[in-house]
């Protein structure tokens, strides 16, 4: 998607969740045309689930950039791992997850894996202004 010279943010590896989630809050507050709440809430959620993800099974380090299109907000988080997200069924008694991945699809507009050359992967997901 084209940009169109709107606004775009990169952390590289976030120190933490709670970083990414910030980052997520202050470039949604930052942007000219702003969103509903609601849709601000999106963002930072689903920042919190694919940074968490990435750390998770990704490598341990990962990198986020959020970038404003015209009807959306890209959330794409970079890691080392080839391994795509999995859909799978929420695991509700050994506590093993499959919750964040249907979520983040039922939430975008869009998501997207694809395979970098050099290595690893970006999962991007596109959400509702």
């Amino acid at each position: 998607m084209d940009t169109m010279g709107l606004n775009a943010a990169i952390i590289s590896t976030p120190a933490s969740l709670a970083d990414a989630r910030d980052s997520a809050r202050n470039f949604v507050a930052g942007l000219a045309d702003p969103v509903a709440a609601d849709a601000a809430d999106t963002v930072v959620l689903v920042v919190s689930e694919l940074v968490t993800n990435s750390l998770r099974h990704g490598g341990g380090t990962c990198t986020l950039d959020l970038t404003e299109h015209p009807g959306s907000i890209e959330v794409a988080v970079h890691d080392r791992s080839t391994r795509a997200p999995l859909m799978r069924r929420p695991d509700l008694h050994d506590g093993t997850g499959g919750f964040g991945w249907p979520m983040v699809n039922r939430l975008a507009h869009a998501t997207y894996v694809t395979h970098s050359s050099a290595g690893g992967k970006t999962v991007s997901a596109f959400l509702p202004r």
